[in-house]
């Protein structure tokens, strides 16, 4: 807290008119972190785009997040605050699960996603391997770059979801992207 209040130019005591503690303060800026990550996509999902473009920027979005997260966050947030970081997953999970759900629906509207998929099982897969992807043992950041294994994952995924049509688009749209 004193380095908090040093950069901030404030006392310590005026920073604890705020906040109660260390804790409270991270849950406030994992809740301001929160927020904004759902502003984000949302604003994503009304540019109207068809469901493999939405997927594309959502993707494109991830990438620049992933960047700037150094893994020593994740890692110190688990360790020493798990109740913030297990409510932080959780609402992560539960916003990418609906997102998930609905880029589904779209896509098999739209005839570039297989109409014989079972939205609600995809969606929770989808959740569940964004979450290996930060596994240090199966992907040690020295080792892998998380923004090229997030690209080849999403890859993986669209073809595992796509028609032939949603390949023709995908393929068009990393073209375009390249």
């Amino acid at each position: 807290m004193d380095d908090i209040s040093r950069k901030l130019g404030i006392s310590k005591k005026t920073l604890y008119q705020y906040v109660k503690d260390k804790e409270d303060l991270l849950s406030g800026a994992v809740e301001m972190f929160n927020e904004y990550e759902e502003k984000q996509l949302s604003s994503l999902y009304e540019k109207g785009l068809n469901a493999i473009e939405e997927n594309l920027e959502i993707k494109k979005w991830a990438v620049t997040m992933l960047k700037n997260l150094h893994p020593s966050v994740t890692y110190d947030m688990k360790k020493f605050h798990p109740a913030i970081f297990h409510n932080l997953i959780e609402r992560r999970q539960q916003f990418m699960y609906r997102s998930a759900y609905d880029n589904l629906l779209k896509g098999q509207k739209e005839g570039v996603y297989r109409t014989d998929l079972n939205a609600d099982v995809i969606a929770k897969l989808f959740i569940g391997k964004m979450e290996v992807m930060f596994d240090e043992v199966l992907f040690p950041s020295d080792v892998y770059s998380a923004p090229d294994v997030y690209m080849e994952w999403f890859v993986y995924h669209i073809h595992g979801i796509a028609t032939p049509k949603g390949i023709e688009l995908l393929n068009k749209s990393i073209k375009n992207i390249k």
